[in-house]
This record gives structure tokens, sequence and C-alpha cells, in this order.
């Protein structure tokens, strides 16, 4: 059975689970689901994922990293099997990534793979916000050369912040010069799948066509009229990304049924 593996930004997963994330997930198949801007300490999600178990029995086991500011960032792996190991260590030693890089392997019949759950920061032009968003792209393609190097089967899951290409926002003209599609931000992940030979699932399922978008403002029309942006992601290893198949979008029906600004992008890995 292929492995479904599902990123989501919950845009603060108490507010996520107040607005519907529970009907959703009491749906899903997902296998593994990584979570960002969790925004909620240990004692939240343990309550919350105890409360709402796999829809085929058991329970859901949680790795969780915060960030050092309260109420800020957090990344979060939550999995029908229990995790064979975890790292968090991301960059030198002085570097605050707490609550944005967490990894960990899952054994499934006799094979692993190792899922990250990352969240990049927004930034924001000619500000500190903006050193840190670099300093965070140059640490995770540093670690990502090192896995892609190692042969394992890895996907690195969850909200880049950045638009890769044109293709990635409706409005691409009008952010050329905005943090999120800056073209020092868009050489990082040139450098990752061109150089390092990461794979971009979703890009790779509909290669040549705008979208699909995975965050619209909850500002004005953008979800109506499809204004939105493609910034969540799974970036595979070729061996994987060989195995992968049923990319999907997890657009909600109307605005108004939303539960968060992004929606859950799922792919299954047949390992």
């Amino acid at each position: 059975m292929p492995i479904n593996v599902v990123t989501v930004n919950v845009n603060g997963v108490r507010a996520a689970f107040r607005k519907g994330m529970a009907e959703w997930l009491a749906e899903s198949e997902a296998d593994i689901i990584a979570l960002q801007e969790v925004r909620a300490d240990d004692k939240d999600l343990n309550e919350l994922f105890a409360a709402n178990p796999p829809k085929d029995g058991g329970q859901w086991h949680i790795l969780h990293d915060a960030a050092s500011a309260k109420g800020r960032a957090g990344v979060a792996l939550i999995s029908k099997v229990p995790a064979s190991a975890s790292r968090t260590t991301l960059g030198p030693d002085d570097f605050d990534s707490a609550g944005r890089w967490l990894e960990a392997d899952y054994d499934f019949d006799g094979k692993t793979i190792t899922v990250i759950s990352t969240y990049v920061h927004s930034g924001e032009v000619d500000t500190p916000k903006q050193v840190e968003k670099y300093k965070f792209l140059e640490a995770m393609q540093a670690r990502m050369a090192d896995l892609i190097a190692s042969g394992v089967n890895a996907v690195v899951v969850g909200d880049l912040n950045v638009g890769h290409t044109e293709l990635d926002i409706k409005n691409w003209k009008g952010n050329l010069k905005n943090a999120g599609f800056l073209p020092e931000e868009r050489a990082y992940f040139d450098t990752m799948m061109k150089q390092q030979g990461w794979v971009d699932v979703g890009r790779a399922a509909h290669p040549d066509v705008a979208g699909p978008y995975t965050w619209w403002s909850y500002r004005g029309q953008a979800f109506d009229t499809d204004a939105g942006w493609r910034i969540d992601y799974h970036l595979a290893t070729p061996p994987l990304a060989a195995t992968a198949s049923n990319y999907k979008v997890h657009r909600a029906a109307s605005y108004d049924t939303r539960w968060t600004d992004h929606s859950p992008v799922s792919v299954d890995y047949a390992i």
C-alpha cells in the first residue's frame, strides 16, 4: 500500500480545529501529516489529535518542535506509526531554527521514508526579516544537499513561502519586487532542483500549467478568483519521487468553509 503524506499550514492548530479541521481529518487517508504554524504547545496538540483518532482505528503519534517565541511558527509531524528517529538540528549552532525544521524517519514494511516538515520565513524586503529568511534558506539548502547525497528516501514538505516560477503565482508581475518572489529567493530553489536534483512533485504532476495554487489571502476576492500562490511543496529525492502519485490540493469548496488560508497538499508514495 502507498504511504499518503499530507502537508498543511494550519495557521494556528487550535483555530483550525474550531473552524473545521476535525471534519477534514475524519475523512483523511493520511498516514503522515506535516503541520506548519502550529502556534500551540504539546498539550494542545495531544488533546486535539487524541480526540480525533485515525478513521481506521489506532492513535496518532505526535512530534512537535515549537518556536522559541511562544505563539509563533511551530512545526509538527502527526503519524499513524511512531517515528524511529527524529531531528531538529539545522544550520550553525548560533542559528535559531526552532519551530521551522523537523525531520523524522518512518519504517513501513522494511522500507524507511524520511519526512521533513518545514516552515520558511515569510520575509519582508529590506528588513531583518528578509535577512533571517536568507539565513534559513541557506541552512535548508545545505541540509538538503546532505540528504540527497546520502541516498535516503526523503521528502521535504511544508510552507516554503517562495513561488519558484511564474506559474506559481497568479499575479507574478505585481510581485517581482516582493518577498516570496524575489530572484534571490527563487535562486535557492533553482539550486535545490536543478543542481542538487530534488523533484518538485507538484510541478511534475502539473507541468506547464498555472498552479494549482495552495494559498490565498483572506483579503478581497483572492480565493473566489483563484488569485493564489503555490508555496506549499513536496520536494522529493529522485528515487522517492519516482514512486509518487495522486498529487492533490485539497481546496475548500467555498471561502466560508476554509479552516486555514492554505490548502492541504497530499501525495501517495509507493516506497
